[in-house]
């Protein structure tokens, strides 16, 4: 059985392996694509959607226990698809 995490966006349960891992590095969030890096994570369901619920309710402060803004940049570039130069 394939544990179960909770969407810091729309807060539905869904399996590890649909969710992206996201931890905070100096203020900004990072995908945690091998769900290994330290410190605490928060996990997405990969959508836009999510991501804009999450942000609105400032949920990745309160699930990573992180004060100040938090830079979510390359998370949403991530989810749209594009890439920095």
């Amino acid at each position: 059985m394939e544990p179960v995490r909770t969407c810091v966006g729309c807060r539905a349960r869904a399996t590890r392996s649909s969710l992206l891992r996201v931890v905070a590095k100096e203020h900004v969030l990072v995908v945690d694509e091998a769900a290994s890096l330290p410190g605490r994570g928060a996990w997405l369901h990969p959508s836009p959607e999510c991501l804009r619920t999450a942000v609105t309710r400032r949920a990745f402060g309160r699930a990573l226990r992180v004060e100040g803004i938090l830079d979510t940049t390359t998370l949403e570039n991530r989810l749209n698809g594009t890439v920095n130069p």
